[in-house]
């Protein structure tokens, strides 16, 4: 396939992608090698269809029909984009977890995330990004919803763990969720466990 066959692939996959969605040249390794596509981004990104938000981290701006002015991207979409380029497994850690599991209303000053990769700080609009590495038993056999309810009651603490707490989660998550939660934290710590049962009842 010659180049304006993999420039109309990606530009078919760019385009089904919601304005301010990040992602990475990893995510169209399906339409041609690696190199390829990075010079095609690399093109448009020159042509100012879109835009580079940190090396290999790119997305098409969303704009605000009310400001007519660019919405900042999301930092968790863009870690998550930095974890598929990388090949890390990551979870949201402390009050990043509490944001993502509704437990907290307060924005992160910085978004923290535990990683199987290197110790790493970013810087995205004004936001910051933070990966500390953590060893392999903390994320392997976990879920993301795992890895995140686990995150999230360590960052609390059990005596900050209300029935109110307890009553929130257990009614954000589906029956097939308490289920994979039940299943997967059997190792856990054991008042971390003892608290995702309740949730789980």
């Amino acid at each position: 396939m010659n180049t304006k066959g993999f420039t109309d692939q990606l530009n078919k996959r760019i385009n089904a992608l919601s304005d301010g969605t990040p992602f990475v040249a990893s995510d169209f390794s399906d339409i041609t090698d690696a190199q390829t596509i990075r010079r095609l981004l690399k093109k448009q990104v020159d042509n100012r269809e879109l835009e580079r938000i940190i090396p290999g981290v790119f997305f098409r701006p969303k704009i605000s029909k009310l400001l007519n002015e660019k919405i900042p991207v999301d930092p968790h979409q863009v870690a998550e984009a930095i974890a598929r380029s990388k090949g890390w497994k990551i979870t949201a850690s402390g009050e990043t977890a509490l944001n993502r599991l509704g437990l907290s209303t307060q924005i992160p000053v910085i978004w923290t995330y535990m990683s199987d990769g290197p110790y790493k700080k970013y810087e995205i609009d004004g936001a910051k990004l933070k990966f500390k590495h953590t060893t392999n038993k903390n994320l392997d056999g976990l879920s993301p919803l795992s890895r995140l309810v686990i995150q999230a009651l360590s960052t609390l603490g059990k005596d900050r763990i209300t029935p109110d707490i307890v009553l929130f989660l257990s009614d954000r998550f589906t029956m097939e969720e308490k289920m994979n939660l039940t299943r997967e934290t059997k190792r856990v710590t054991e008042w971390i466990r003892e608290i995702i049962m309740q949730i789980c009842k």
